[in-house]
């Protein structure tokens, strides 16, 4: 699973007209309008394998904010990427896409009561099944002039869902009757089914759109419980360091001291 993960985190080459995507193809920037900025996942996901995205950019003077969701449509079968993921996408049928909002996301289904949350300082989130590490999933800003001094709740300092740096992912679990329920995460919580009744014979990509004040996402790849190397060296230096801004002063390449300091 979590190499399957690292070889999928990353945007399929079809996307809509205004989206630009760097070379890695993990970073999608919307570069004119507010529409036509929809994106998908290079592969169909795994059931319980999330699809996660940070916000890297916003955008003043728009209504309206980032939409994800999951679709059974192949992208490389759209004669024209649609222009919007609501309504268009989800008209063609066999596609679930949500709005995040500024304030929540949490769906209650069919008269039940909201699930409570566990605490945030737990290392793991569960959905059914599945286990994820939650600190992955958490969006935080990053780091100040003098931030260490603030270590502690920055640990705690959970973004609001729409903000810059908030981490949003999406995934499908399998259900006794053959169907699955789509999860939406935000920042490390789950926000419940969102859609239920999903098929599980027909492969399932997830649909990130760049809609309006959202400028620019990444996306985020998740270890599964086998931390990559990269992973591993970051542990091995934060454990090794005073605080994260000392990371800064030493004889790394920039991009390892850019993962140490804000992954």
């Amino acid at each position: 699973m979590a190499a399957r993960c690292r070889l999928t985190a990353r945007f399929h080459h079809v996307h809509g007209t205004n989206v630009r995507l760097d070379a890695s193809r993990t970073l999608a920037t919307r570069v004119e309008s507010f529409a036509n900025g929809l994106c998908f996942s290079q592969e169909p996901l795994a059931p319980g394998q999330i699809f996660l995205v940070e916000i890297e950019e916003k955008e003043l003077g728009w209504c309206g904010h980032l939409r994800v969701g999951l679709t059974a449509h192949d992208p490389q079968s759209l004669e024209v990427v649609p222009e919007y993921s609501l309504p268009d996408l989800v008209n063609m049928g066999d596609t679930w896409v949500f709005a995040i909002t500024r304030s929540h996301n949490r769906v209650v289904v069919d008269g039940e009561e909201a699930r409570e949350r566990g605490p945030p300082w737990e290392p793991f989130l569960l959905i059914e099944r599945v286990r994820i590490p939650r600190d992955t999933l958490v969006g935080r800003s990053r780091p100040g002039r003098y931030s260490h001094i603030l270590d502690d709740l920055y640990k705690m300092n959970v973004l609001p869902a729409t903000a810059r740096r908030s981490r949003i992912g999406v995934l499908y679990a399998p259900q006794p009757d053959g169907t699955a329920d789509m999860h939406i995460i935000i920042n490390g919580e789950d926000m419940g089914p969102s859609a239920r009744g999903l098929p599980t014979t027909r492969p399932l990509y997830a649909v990130v759109d760049v809609f309006a004040s959202t400028k620019s996402v990444r996306v985020i790849p998740v270890d599964y419980g086998f931390p990559s190397l990269q992973t591993l060296c970051r542990l091995v230096i934060q454990k090794h360091i005073v605080h994260r801004l000392a990371i800064e002063g030493l004889d790394l390449p920039q991009l390892l001291k850019n993962f140490c300091q804000h992954e």
